[in-house]
C-alpha cells in the first residue's frame, strides 16, 4: 500500500467504521475491511494479519460497552479466554509457520464458508435457542438456575474456533456465539457480550504475534484502528440504521464475491 489515494483512505476509515458496528452486533466484520486491503495493493496474507491487528481496537470498545452483560460469568469467561488465548496463538503460529501458498490456497475457502456461516446466523441461533430449551425442560430448571455443566465440550471447542481466528477470523464473532448458545446456558444477551471478550482475546494474542512476526501494514492500522473502535462502541446504534437481514447479507454477498475473486485470481 504504497501512496493510497484520498478515496481508498477514506474508504478505509469508513469501511473500519461499519466493521466495528458489525462485529458488535453479528459478527463477521472483519469481512468487510478484508476486500478493501485486497482493493488498495496488499497481498492476502499481509491483508489478513492488517486485519487481525486492525479490529483489536473494535473488540476492546465492543467489550467495554457489554461490560455489564459480564457480571457473574467470571469462572466461564476466565476459563474460554485461557484456551482462547491458546487457540489463537496456535493459528497464528501455523499462518506464520506454513509457507504463504498454502494461505493463497485455503483463504478463498476459509472467506466462502465465513460468509455461508454469517449467511445462516438466524438458522443457527434458532438451533441453538431450541436446544437450549430443550436441556432446561430436561432438567427441569429455570434458564439462570442452569450451572455450567459442558465445560469438557465447550472448552475444546472453542479452543478450535480461536485456532481459525488466529489463522483467519473472519465471521469468528458468528462462530463463537453459535458455539456458546449449543454449549452454555444463559441468555443470548449476556452470550454476546462474553462472544465480544472471546474475540478481544483471540485479537490481543494476534495483535502481540503479528506485530512481532508478520508483514503488517501500519499505515492501514492507523486508518482503520480508531474508526473500529468507534464503530464497536457504538455497534448497535450504526448497525440498527439498516435492517439486520439487510446488513448481514450485504457482508454475505460482499464476503461470497471476495471468495469467487480469490479463486479465479489463483
Amino acid at each position: 500500500m504504497t501512496d493510497p489515494s484520498v478515496l481508498q483512505i477514506v474508504l478505509l476509515v469508513v469501511l473500519g467504521l461499519i466493521a466495528g458496528a458489525v462485529n458488535a452486533v453479528a459478527g463477521g466484520g472483519s469481512l468487510i475491511v478484508f476486500p478493501i486491503l485486497l482493493a488498495v495493493g496488499l497481498p492476502p496474507l499481509q491483508a489478513n494479519v492488517t486485519n487481525s491487528v486492525a479490529q483489536w481496537p473494535g473488540y476492546a470498545g465492543s467489550t467495554i460497552s457489554a461490560r455489564d452483560d459480564l457480571a457473574g460469568q467470571r469462572r466461564r469467561a476466565t476459563l474460554t479466554s485461557v484456551v482462547a488465548v491458546l487457540g489463537s496463538a496456535l493459528g497464528c503460529t501455523l499462518l506464520l509457520v506454513l509457507p504463504a501458498s498454502v494461505f493463497d490456497a485455503i483463504v478463498p475457502v476459509l472467506v466462502l464458508l465465513a460468509s455461508l456461516t454469517l449467511g445462516f446466523q438466524p438458522q443457527l441461533k434458532r438451533a441453538s435457542a431450541a436446544a437450549a430449551r430443550r436441556r432446561r425442560d430436561r432438567q427441569g430448571t429455570a434458564e439462570h438456575e442452569v450451572p455450567d455443566q459442558r465445560y469438557p465440550v465447550l472448552l475444546p471447542v472453542v479452543f478450535l474456533a480461536c485456532v481459525y481466528g488466529g489463522y483467519f477470523g473472519g465471521a469468528l464473532g458468528v462462530i463463537l456465539i453459535a458455539v456458546l448458545s449449543l454449549l452454555v446456558n444463559d441468555t443470548l444477551q449476556r452470550l454476546n457480550a462474553l462472544k465480544v471478550l472471546l474475540s478481544l482475546v483471540t485479537a490481543s494474542a494476534t495483535v502481540v504475534i503479528f506485530a512481532l512476526f508478520a508483514p503488517v501494514n501500519w499505515f492501514a492500522v492507523l486508518l482503520l484502528a480508531p474508526s473500529t473502535l468507534v464503530g464497536g462502541y457504538l455497534g448497535i446504534l450504526v448497525a440498527k440504521r439498516m435492517p439486520d437481514a439487510v446488513l448481514r447479507w450485504s457482508v454475505v454477498v460482499l464476503g461470497v464475491a471476495v471468495a469467487i475473486y480469490l479463486f479465479l485470481k489463483g
